[in-house]
């Protein structure tokens, strides 16, 4: 059962102060969260930004809490607090752990997922994988389920609500001779977790907490 963390929010990068001469360190680092903008010290934001690293390891589900903790403290600049900091990160939402194999219920309720990569269809040789890139340049692929989702997942209440309209969509919206893919919200939910570690770490797609 791979347990998996990945970060949410989207980035807005350092803010830098109104001074003269111009002072080279910024003042903090801003994160947008939910309805919120976040702020985050150096620190904290390269912890933060740590999570999105090696999305090969997120490909394969192999990135954890564990391994980010000691991705932190074995860096050339080793990070001698990580356990603090990803834990803390963890408490406020910006990393997001949940289980691939496990009722993915409870998590893809409290969060929304927004495309922010580009859509790049498929192909004559692999008709049933989608490519999702960035400057029309493929990064990855995506089955039929996931890449139809992803697409338009931001406009259902929350993940999980989108993985059910999709499940009920399956049913109700075919063509005429075709024939449903037959999954359950549940089964799609789990294929979209299967694939979600790699659209967050690529910059593909983006988590967002819900607003309470």
């Amino acid at each position: 059962m791979p347990r998996v963390i990945v970060p949410a929010g989207l980035t807005m990068g350092p803010r830098y102060r109104y001074v003269r001469p111009p002072d080279p360190i910024p003042e903090c680092y801003e994160i947008h969260l939910g309805d919120d903008l976040v702020e985050l010290t150096e620190t904290e934001a390269a912890v933060w930004a740590a999570a999105f690293h090696d999305a090969e390891r997120h490909a394969k589900l192999e990135v954890n809490r564990e391994s980010l903790i000691r991705f932190l403290e074995t860096a050339p600049k080793p990070e001698p607090k990580a356990t603090t900091l990803v834990d803390s990160l963890i408490a406020r939402g910006l990393l997001v752990e949940f289980d691939t194999d496990a009722n993915l219920e409870p998590v893809f309720s409290r969060h929304k997922l927004f495309p922010s990569g580009q859509g790049l269809g498929s192909t004559a040789e692999e008709p049933h994988l989608h490519r999702v890139g960035l400057a029309n340049q493929p990064i990855l692929t995506l089955p039929n389920d996931v890449y139809g989702l992803w697409s338009f997942s931001n406009q259902s209440a929350n993940l999980w609500a989108a993985c059910v309209y999709y499940a009920a969509a399956d049913e109700e919206e075919i063509e005429e001779g075709e024939e449903p893919l037959g999954l359950t919200d549940a089964e799609i939910a789990r294929d979209v977790a299967n694939h979600l570690p790699l659209l967050v770490a690529t910059g593909c797609a983006f988590l967002d907490p819900v607003h309470e």
